[in-house]
Formats: structure tokens, sequence, C-alpha cells
């Protein structure tokens, strides 16, 4: 059954007229679109960033301490922030270096004069996730590697155009999902996923995946916008409201806002810590590259309850005591980022040598820059980033709609309902379009 399309697919032109409409004329910059620089083996990976935030700069200055990276750019809306993230990338890359100091980490206020650069391999996109979608589609169209944080997407339809626009410039893209990676989290998540993919615990037949709740209104009052924030370019392609520190904290932060929990910029816990944990259950399963075939929300108003059924009659329920909890005929996993269990405990013990295996080594970023080598496979490639989030998006409007719904994975619709499907997308505030 073909997918279906609900958002027109990027193309040279469409990138222009909206580079145009927001006032930055890029045609004639120097643009290369569809592929990607070649790396050499012992060439250093030039990397751009997209929002530097706590996390956008914490990924910054890892990649600047590598020694087989370059980060020469940064972009942000918040004129303090993107200071910072220049003064500590460059010191990062000092340090790195043995040297005194550094200079060489340029900033831009938008960032799509950073993709019209010719000098970068790969971006990192750690903006909120309702500008997810529009910087990957320009930066696959514009031949960069892309690493973009989790959840990959703010609404269903967006993934799929992710998907297309990696697949049609032939980039390496990684989602921000480290637990996939056997290097982070002391190996918790992988040693769970292969134990359960060798029959460990026997069939498989619930998981409970402890995250928080849907997504709430934006109702905060308005207060005045700090100097040197660009507010309106902030909420971009979201409907507006008026500025609150709470979606965007004054200064420097070091914490993560809550932007999550509202509706216009994120989806709540469920699409937050959801992104890593429901990866983690699908790929388990195997499932990662589909998804449920329908959804359960609870009675009344409860916010934890939802469940997920998949065609091989599996259910993950929202909600649990653990990061993930595996229930099979033959025992239980419990699993979370400082936590292993199994009961019965012989369930641990090693696998043999023929067993099925993760084909992953090292950290998540190791990973990511060896796939740009072409000497390994992203972990978190973009399809599977979808997937996931499609998840998150299934569960958010599932409390939304407080009845059953049916789900094609394949199709990426819901069966016999219009106004589920009518929530798969959003309409972008103009001048912005994808």
């Amino acid at each position: 059954m073909p997918r279906s399309s609900p958002i027109a697919l990027p193309t040279r032109r469409r990138f222009l007229r909206s580079s145009i409409a927001a006032g930055i004329a890029l045609s004639a910059a120097p643009m290369a679109f569809g592929r990607p620089r070649r790396v050499g083996p012992n060439d250093r990976i030039t990397f751009g960033v997209i929002g530097v935030g706590i996390q956008g700069r914490g990924l910054a200055v890892r990649m600047a301490r590598r020694p087989d990276a370059q980060v020469v750019a940064a972009a942000d809306v918040v004129r303090v922030r993107l200071d910072d993230a220049k003064a500590r990338i460059e010191k990062a890359t000092a340090d790195r270096d043995g040297t005194d100091s550094h200079s060489g980490c340029d900033t831009y206020h938008d960032f799509r004069e950073l993709l019209a650069r010719d000098d970068l391999d790969a971006v990192i996109i750690a903006t909120p996730d309702h500008w997810h979608a529009i910087p990957c589609v320009l930066a696959a169209d514009a031949g960069k590697h892309i690493y973009c944080e989790k959840p990959l997407t703010h609404h269903i339809a967006q993934g799929r155009t992710i998907v297309d626009a990696v697949e049609r410039n032939g980039i390496v893209f990684q989602t921000g999902s480290q637990q996939r990676s056997p290097g982070e989290f002391g190996g918790n998540f992988t040693r769970a996923v292969e134990l359960i993919w060798n029959g460990r615990i026997g069939e498989v037949k619930t998981i409970r995946v402890g995250v928080g709740g849907p997504p709430k209104p934006a109702d905060l009052p308005e207060q005045e916008v700090p100097e040197g924030t660009d507010w309106d370019f902030w909420v971009g392609p979201a409907a507006f409201i008026p500025y609150n520190e709470v979606y965007c904290p004054k200064g420097v932060n070091d914490f993560f806002p809550d932007w999550r929990s509202y509706i216009p910029f994120g989806n709540g816990g469920i699409a937050d810590m959801g992104a890593h944990h429901f990866d983690i259950a699908q790929w388990a399963i195997k499932k990662h590259r589909s998804g449920p075939v329908e959804i359960h929300p609870p009675d009344g108003d409860a916010t934890t309850g939802l469940r997920f059924v998949y065609d091989n009659g599996i259910e993950m329920v929202h909600g649990g005591p653990d990061d993930c909890t595996f229930e099979g005929t033959e025992g239980i996993i419990r699993v979370g980022r400082s936590k292993f269990e199994a009961e019965p405990s012989s369930i641990g013990e090693p696998l043999p040598d023929d067993a099925d295996r993760i084909d992953a080594q090292g950290s998540h970023y190791d990973n990511f820059l060896a796939s740009i080598r072409g000497e390994a496979t992203p972990v978190a490639p973009a399809e599977v980033g979808h997937r996931t989030a499609t998840v998150c998006h299934l569960g958010v409007i599932g409390y939304a709609l407080r009845r059953p719904l049916r789900w094609d994975p394949d199709a990426e619709r819901f069966l016999d309902d219009d106004e589920a499907n009518a929530r798969r997308s959003e309409e972008y505030r103009a001048p912005w379009i994808l």
C-alpha cells in the first residue's frame, strides 16, 4: 500500500523561495544540492551547529574536543547563547590542540546562512522540536550529513519528508537516540535488546515504558522579550504565541527548558523521554521500522495507561516503574540508564559467540563519524527516528481523542478516522514552508 504524502517535498526552488520570503536571498551563495563532500580517512569532519541551548552547546563542545572533527560555525536566534557557544567551542578546540587560544567558529543569526557554506561536511541540529523538520530537509538538500536531536519530529508527516530528503541526497543521518549505542549508559539498553533478540525472556508479551504524559496548551502570560532574542524567529513555523521565559529562558541556561511540555513546540514527556525509551522497546521486538496497529487510551482523563498493540499481539503500555520493563514467558528485564535487572538472574548471563548482535560499536558520536567515513552504518537512521517519533505522536493523538484508534504503519494513516488523520500534520506559519 503506498504511503500518504501530506506534506509536499521540498525542491531547490522551494528552498530559495522560503529563504527569500524571510529576507535572506541565498540564491547567490555557494550551495551544494544533493551530494555531500567526500571525506578522506584522515580528514577532520567539519561541523556547523544549529541551536546552541544546553543540548546543542554540549554536543558542539563534545565534537570540538574530538581529534577527528572541527566545529567551524554555529547558529542561534538568541545572541547571548550564540556568543557563549562560540567561546566554549573555541576554548574546547584550543584545549584539544594544546594552544593558548583558537578562533574560527563563525556565528549566524539565520541557520540558512550557515547551510550556504560549502566547507561544511555535517550539521548538528539541536533546536526545539518544532524546528527540526525544516533545517533537516534544507541541510539534506544542501548535501550536509545530519545529527538531529530526538524526538525527530513535531508531527507524524514531517518524518516521511525528512526520510525522503535524506534518501534522495545520499547523506548520513543520525537521530540523537544515544541509548542505541553500546558505548552509552554502560551498554544497558543494547544488552537488553540483544538478550531479548536471542530469546532470553521467551516470547515477549508486554512492555512497560515509564515516561511523562502528553503536552498541554501554551497559556503562560506574556513577558517582555529580552534584548538580543528574536522571538518571532524562535517561534518560526509554529502558531505564534507571546514570549515567556519558560519557553525560552533568558540568558545562558544550565537546565533543559520546559518548551517541551507545550503543544506549539513539543509533545510533553511522552515524546521527550518517550523518544528514547519507546525506541528501545520497538527495537527489542524488531518493530523499529514499522509500528503498532492499535492505540487504546485509558478511561477517563488519565495521562498514563495508554496501550499500543502490535500485529504480533505484543502490548506496549505507556507507564511503568522503570524506563523499560520487558515481560516475557520466561522472565523479565528491567532496564534504565543506571539500571539493569533480570528475573531470573540467569537471563543476564553472557550470550554465545553466534548470538544475534547489534551492529554498532563505541559512542553514538563514534558511530556517526564512522558512518560519514563509510566505515559503519548509523545505528539510529532517519527511518528509525521517524518511526520512534511516530509512536510518541500516536500516543499524543490517542490521549487527545480518547477513543481507540487503528493505525496502518505501512500507509502511515489511521483507518476510517478523518479527525485523527488531520492530526498527522500541521499548518506552518507564513512565510515558512516545507
